[in-house]
């Protein structure tokens, strides 16, 4: 297990791994462990590791870049029980062009693989805001060759049948240190925007979710989505695509697909 307190403390680790009870406050009617909640104990580890790796935050602010996460694929197994420990395992993958890969796994406790995730981040030059090319600061990580958890889905495109389902307003718990809303809540936003019985139904799933343009506090979001077919023996999947108003431009999509 790793230190949270001091994640420096033990020396450079190639993966992170961390161990929750599954709470209350993490599950919904179904006593299962909701996929938002998924994106954060992902979070963490990532941030967890990063400080581990010396390109945390404070490392990266010195040289004056910043990670900003791009790409999320997650694939759901079997959704963890309330009250089921958890081992929630993290680490980096390399690079892919402009994004530096990072994989995660939920297991249990035989060891068996729940959740498999990846990710892509980006780095971005604080005083530019423009992105740079994330080799120089991934060769300094572990590489983690053959650890591959999930293959990060293409980038997705925008579709011509949505309809506009809800409407956000980016509030103070919306938003996160970095001053903007939180990766995390635009799963939740996308949670809110379905019927919640599919969810309490749905014992797998998939979502992919590209993160497009930040969205500031006092920002308005419309959520607009349509269902995608379920050829594939799906409970139900659809498309989503969260518009930002004060500017007109798409801040994120996604596709979620569930299963029984």
């Amino acid at each position: 297990m790793c230190s949270v307190a001091n994640p420096k403390a033990t020396g450079a680790v190639s993966v992170w791994q961390e161990t929750f009870p599954v709470r209350f406050g993490a599950i919904d009617r179904s006593d299962k462990l909701t996929l938002s909640a998924m994106f954060q104990f992902f979070q963490e580890a990532a941030i967890s590791h990063a400080e581990n790796l010396c390109v945390g935050r404070e490392d990266m602010a010195r040289s004056g870049h910043v990670w900003i996460l791009s790409r999320m694929s997650v694939q759901v197994d079997r959704r963890p029980n309330y009250c089921e420990t958890i081992n929630v395992r993290s680490w980096p993958r390399g690079c892919e062009k402009l994004f530096a890969l990072r994989d995660y796994d939920i297991r249990d406790q035989a060891d068996t693989p729940l959740v498999r995730a990846r990710s892509g981040w980006i780095i971005i030059d604080i005083k530019t805001r423009r992105p740079l090319r994330p080799q120089a600061v991934v060769q300094t990580m572990p590489q983690n060759e053959g650890l591959d958890a999930l293959a990060l889905s293409p980038g997705l495109t925008q579709r011509d049948n949505l309809v506009k389902t809800a409407e956000r307003k980016a509030l103070y718990t919306d938003v996160d240190y970095n001053g903007h809303v939180n990766n995390v809540r635009y799963v939740q936003w996308i949670e809110d925007a379905i019927d919640p019985q599919l969810f309490e139904k749905a014992g797998r799933m998939r979502i992919d979710l590209n993160y497009l343009n930040e969205i500031l506090s006092g920002n308005t979001t419309e959520i607009w989505s349509c269902p995608l077919e379920c050829n594939d023996g799906a409970l139900a999947a659809f498309a989503f695509d969260g518009k930002n108003t004060e500017n007109g431009q798409s801040a994120f999509r996604a596709e979620l697909r569930l299963w029984e």
